[in-house]
């Protein structure tokens, strides 16, 4: 059994995997992480290895709770890929970016795939039909828009996502969404269209924790699957176990 942990900027993620086969999941704070890691190795004493990724908070001290339980592989720019990395900078792309481009060439080996990341931030990354990372964008979450106008600004509230009504908003506080959530919705149909217009058969993933939202919002056919990460992760820990 694997044990795949996701230390995001707001929560932890964390599955336990039977081969290729999610047999557990849930999310916490990062504050439960030690006393939750102990509670999954009491009901899944079979785990024999784990893989974490972090780019939020997770201090080494609470990773080195995990290797007390089991052989941990850490996720690293270092760390053995299946697929040709051609980013520019390969020491600076994100973890969680190198386990989304790990599953989308799992997915689809042979062809174009475009993996959108809607959590903290909306990441774009494309693996095209030769098993190579080219790279992709980076750009404000929906929360982050909503938090970034509440703070710089001096009267405008936070507001949470919730579904549009209209695109033309009659108060302020339709205004604010209709900013969010229409203008994320149409980056996203944008960006996706230049993408269809550069590779061929282009097949597009969805994923992160607002994935069921945007999905009924694009014009594209895409497949939502807010798992996709936590199954990339769980690809490369049995690609380096070889």
């Amino acid at each position: 059994m694997n044990l795949i942990i996701d230390a995001g900027n707001s929560l932890i993620k964390i599955s336990v995997f039977r081969e290729k086969t999610e047999i557990h999941h849930e999310q916490f704070e990062i504050s439960e992480f030690v006393a939750r890691v102990k509670l999954i190795f009491d009901k899944f004493p079979n785990i024999t290895d784990a893989i974490i990724s972090s780019v939020g908070a997770l201090e080494r001290t609470d990773m080195a709770v995990v290797s007390l339980f089991c052989k941990l592989h850490q996720l690293t720019s270092k760390t053995k890929t299946p697929i040709k990395n051609s980013y520019a900078t390969p020491e600076t792309l994100g973890v969680d970016r190198i386990a989304l481009a790990t599953a989308a060439f799992y997915h689809n080996p042979k062809g174009n795939t475009l993996v959108i990341d809607a959590g903290t931030c909306i990441t774009y990354d494309m693996v095209n039909d030769y098993g190579e990372y080219i790279g992709g964008a980076i750009s404000p979450g929906i929360h982050m828009r909503y938090k970034a106008l509440h703070e710089q600004t001096a009267k405008l509230p936070l507001l949470e996502k919730e579904e549009l009504t209209d695109f033309i908003g009659n108060s302020t506080i339709n205004c604010i969404h209709s900013g969010v959530v229409n203008g994320v919705t149409i980056e996203l149909n944008g960006i996706i269209e230049q993408y269809n217009q550069r590779f061929n058969n282009l097949t597009v993933i969805l994923t992160g924790g607002d994935a069921l939202f945007l999905s009924k919002r694009t014009k594209n056919t895409i497949f939502a699957n807010p798992k996709f990460l936590l199954e990339g992760l769980n690809c490369l820990l049995e690609y380096n176990k070889k």
